[in-house]
């Protein structure tokens, strides 16, 4: 049994080289996210971020090293299994369907899979009054507000939340990120948010890391890494570790 697993740890990250077409993006990356903690992993964009989310939700393949959940190695585990194992994940970009209702996304499920929509109301009272309007009539925090919401409702284990911030106005997302630190601690789920906000992301966090050119350049609790903001600028600006391949996308 890992250190992790033993702690109560939802997620590890045992050495993760990631990366695409043969190119490392992510090189020899360790990280923990325990049950009810939420963990920012913030670094300038290409750092890496979303390969990171990716390969734990297995849409992308590992090169090296291991993605353990609750002790178990995901090596072969497919995302719908990974799903179905507690593990949710809001892409970036929202991944929400224009065309179809607030209500009508919490009906869209795999099969068995059980959608708690009451708790995604209850996390996100604003939704239940648009409960029949289109998704392409909601302002962006509305439609952040769902795709955080209909994650909530499959009650995960895990909770992977790529750029809650895109595209919002930052007092939308500081009363979005409060709600993501609430369900961690009423759930026991534990939470990997990537953001580019440090300072909205370090208020809610317990803990983060930042990624430098795919590496882990700094990493401590939240009011560490806030009381000493040039440590984590050093390490936007990769200071601290060898460049790797950089993301063929941005983040």
């Amino acid at each position: 049994m890992s250190d992790t697993a033993a702690k109560g740890g939802v997620l590890e990250l045992d050495g993760l080289t990631s990366g695409y077409n043969g190119s490392a993006v992510l090189r020899d990356v360790s990280l923990t996210v325990g049950e009810g903690e939420v963990v920012a992993l913030l670094g300038a964009n290409g750092a890496g971020k979303t390969t990171t989310l990716l390969t734990i939700a297995g849409v992308v393949r590992p090169m090296g090293g291991r993605v353990l959940y609750a002790g178990d190695d995901l090596a072969g585990t497919s995302p719908d299994a990974r799903a179905r194992k507690g593990l949710a994940h809001v892409p970036e970009g929202r991944g929400v369907f224009f065309s179809l209702t607030v209500a009508e996304h919490f009906r869209l499920k795999a099969r068995g899979e059980r959608l708690d929509a009451a708790a995604a109301y209850r996390y996100f009272p604003a939704l239940e009054p648009l409960t029949s309007r289109r998704v392409g009539l909601l302002s962006g925090g509305e439609q952040q507000m769902l795709a955080v919401g209909r994650a909530l409702a499959r009650q995960p284990k895990l909770l992977l939340i790529d750029e809650l911030s895109l595209g919002l106005a930052p007092i939308i997302v500081e009363r979005l990120l409060p709600v993501v630190r609430a369900y961690a601690h009423d759930s026991g789920c534990g939470v990997l948010l990537v953001e580019q906000h440090v300072d909205l992301a370090l208020t809610v966090a317990d803990r983060g890391y930042v990624l430098s050119h795919g590496e882990i350049a700094a990493s401590g609790d939240s009011q560490a890494l806030r009381a000493n903001p040039e440590l984590v600028e050093s390490s936007y600006l990769g200071k601290q570790s060898a460049p790797a391949a950089q993301e063929p996308a941005p983040e």
